[in-house]
């Protein structure tokens, strides 16, 4: 398999036409090498529109997803980050470039291992994986410029926007099957946000945040 040219083919066949066209992003997918998280057995899925089963019931989204998140997100460098759902580490590698730092929370401890050993075989410095239930957020190290839950939810937690800067924004994949919303939530005042969801997908479930009970008639 020639990588380079599958890497080119993912990122104009499926990542581009998506309407992920920051140039930033782009070049930063070409440079992260998505291939280095993806777990030995599934290699060969590395570029494929899919989501890749990481174990402990556990995915890496869809390159397009966490492409079009990245880009949504628009962090800067200055920028401290929170990122709920750690993975293999891609997303935080991703933000890492793109971020003053950040701070990544993953629940299941295998997964913290190897997040940890992506990222330092990476070279990526400015990403602290921990171990810790995402669905408490950090308060203690908020508030944060951007929030990024690389799963989806049935419904963002009070308790997580409280964790942003004013001006900060939160992105997260909102809702049910068999459609959920990539939702962006900035927070605009102390007690004021203004939400917008641009564009709809399916994405595994965060562990351990609230799920509604269905209605009762």
């Amino acid at each position: 398999m020639n990588l380079e040219q599958t890497r080119f083919n993912m990122i104009e066949q499926q990542i581009r036409p998506w309407n992920v066209l920051d140039t930033d992003v782009l070049h930063l997918l070409s440079v992260v090498k998505r291939e280095d998280f993806v777990p030995l057995a599934h290699k060969a899925l590395a570029f494929v529109d899919m989501e890749i089963p990481l174990g402990q019931g556990q995915y890496m989204l869809a390159p397009r997803v966490e492409a079009r998140m990245l880009q949504d997100a628009a962090v800067q460098k200055h920028e401290k980050v929170l990122e709920i759902g750690t993975g293999s580490g891609y997303m935080a590698a991703l933000l890492a470039h793109r971020a003053q730092r950040v701070i990544s929370l993953e629940i299941e401890p295998e997964l913290v291992k190897l997040a940890r050993a992506n990222l330092q075989k990476a070279g990526i410095h400015n990403a602290e994986v921990r171990q810790f239930d995402g669905a408490v957020g950090a308060p203690a190290e908020g508030p944060f410029d951007v929030i990024m839950m690389s799963g989806s939810v049935a419904e963002v937690p009070q308790s997580l926007l409280a964790q942003l800067k004013v001006g900060g924004r939160l992105m997260a994949i909102v809702g049910d099957e068999p459609m959920m919303r990539a939702t962006l939530v900035t927070r605009t005042g102390e007690t004021e946000f203004k939400t917008s969801q641009p564009w709809d997908t399916v994405a595994p479930r965060l562990l351990n945040f609230p799920e509604p009970s269905p209605f009762h008639f």
